[in-house]
This record gives C-alpha cells, structure tokens and sequence, in this order.
C-alpha cells in the first residue's frame, strides 16, 4: 500500500473519494458558519474553534498547491516538527471570521479535486511523488490524507460546537490508503523495540489488514497475516479516532466497539499506543 517515490497512479480518484471530500469540506463549512463565538475552546486542544477553522483552510490551501505539483515544505514529518509548522502558519494568518474561512475550505477543497482531475486527464505516465507533509505520495494517497485531516479536526469542531460529527464508516474505508501509508512513518520507535507480534485489523463490515513488527521495524500489509498473534475487530468510526488520538481506546472496549482473539489477545490494547498521530 506504500507509493513509490517514483511513479504516480492515473485515473480518477477512488469511487466516492472525490465526493467524500467536497461533502466534508462542506460539511465544516457549515460548522465553521454556524459558530457564534470563534474564540470557544476545542475541548483537549490548545485551539480555539477560529484557529482549528484557519488551520483546515491552511492545509487545504497547501494540499491544493501539492496536488497541482508545487512544492511547499512544511515541518520535518514528526508530531513536533509538525506542530511547529502549524503554529508558525496560523500566526502569519490572521483570518479567525467564520464566513471567509467556510469559504477558503470549500474553494480550496474544489481546488485540490480540480487539480487531482487534471493531473488524471494528462497522458504522462511518470511522474514524481508529491512530497506531503509525511512524505512521497501519489495523489490518491494525498486526497485520502486530505479527507482524512478534514475529519479529524471537522470532529474537533463539532465536540466545540456541540454538533453531530461527519465521520461516518463510508468515509473512514475511503481513508484508508493514506492510513495504511502513514503508519510505517508514524511509528513509536522506543514502543515496537522489544515486540515481535502479528496483528491482523479488521473494520467491521470494511477493511482488513496485517501489521507484523519485529526488530525494531514495522510491515504494513493490505491483507491480514495466515496466522496473527492477535486479531482485532474493529467499529471504523472508533478505529479512525483512536488512531487519530480522539478516543481513549479504553473506552472503545468498554462501549463494545473494539474485540480481541488470538494467541496473544492481550496485545490488543496496546496496538494503538505503538503509534504517533501527526
């Protein structure tokens, strides 16, 4: 599931990847819009609903700008270089009103597909892996890290703002190949040093897939392993924000949306702690 850094995949995006994001855009528009205060918290975060709603029409401006072929260096790929990178965008950016940045995440959304669809009709068949914030990837990875962002701070908006998320188990299946793409990259070194396991996820009624560690390294597959020490059945939606560092995944297990079997069922709550969200 990994890119290559040397070729790019053609064609249109994934079916309903395309529309997933645009509706998600405008999903947070949305939110963004019916905020009366901008300056409210984002419960665990240092943001306010402004700075969360101006950093999501930030990177989509900046994935826009990747998805047509710019190059736009942004942080080192860790958590902190990361972090750092959006702090130091949000303070040359001074837009906190709610109606200019609904629109900046609409029209930069359109942007992005628009480019991803000009790129699809050029008859090239090489061409270099945009360089993401987390590394080399074509552009249907980046417009499945695109939907991804949106929804990991569209959630944050939504708790802020008391509303109904937008995440949903059609939209998590179409995050997929970036998640499966990022995780070899955001893997907790000093966590994976001493375990040898094979896990094998399974999303209810969506994705399975295999993560084997051992050595200190990490081996992302699309399909599960013949014999994994530890499967996990997995609700998508609680899967996407544990991953995303949204939801304690103890209480996931207590809510009956995450199940274990296997040789080493153990090894089930401490597969999210073996890595970073960005």
């Amino acid at each position: 599931m990994q890119p290559t850094a040397q070729q790019d995949i053609h064609g249109p995006l994934p079916e309903g990847l395309a529309r997933a994001v645009r509706e998600t855009a405008g999903d947070i528009a949305a939110l963004v819009n019916s905020a009366s205060d901008m300056t409210a918290p984002v419960p665990d975060s240092e943001w306010t609903v402004g700075e969360a709603a101006a950093h999501l029409a930030l990177a989509n401006e900046l994935m826009a700008d990747l998805a047509a072929g710019h190059e736009r260096p942004y942080g080192d790929g860790t958590p902190q270089g990361l972090a750092a990178a959006n702090a130091h965008a949000l303070a040359r950016f001074g837009q906190r009103r709610a109606q200019p940045l609904a629109s900046m995440i609409t029209e930069q959304a359109d942007v992005f597909l628009d480019a991803v669809e000009r790129a699809a009709r050029d008859e090239r068949t090489v061409r270099p892996a945009l360089v993401s914030p987390l590394g080399p990837m074509d552009r249907h990875v980046l417009a499945s890290y695109l939907l991804t962002h949106m929804l990991g701070h569209g959630y944050d908006l939504a708790r802020a703002l008391k509303r109904p998320h937008m995440i949903d188990r059609d939209r998590v299946g179409l995050c997929m190949p970036f998640m499966l793409s990022v995780m070899p990259r955001v893997v907790d070194a000093v966590a994976i040093a001493d375990l040898a396991v094979r896990y094998a996820i399974r999303l209810r009624g969506g994705t399975a897939f295999g993560v084997s560690l051992g050595d200190g390294a990490v081996h992302v597959s699309p399909t599960p392993p013949e014999r994994p020490d530890c499967t996990i059945v997995i609700e998508p939606v609680a899967f996407l924000l544990i991953a995303l560092g949204r939801r304690n995944p103890w209480r996931a297990i207590g809510q009956g949306q995450v199940f274990a079997w296997g040789r080493s069922p153990w090894l089930a709550p401490r597969f999210p702690t073996l890595f970073t969200a960005p």
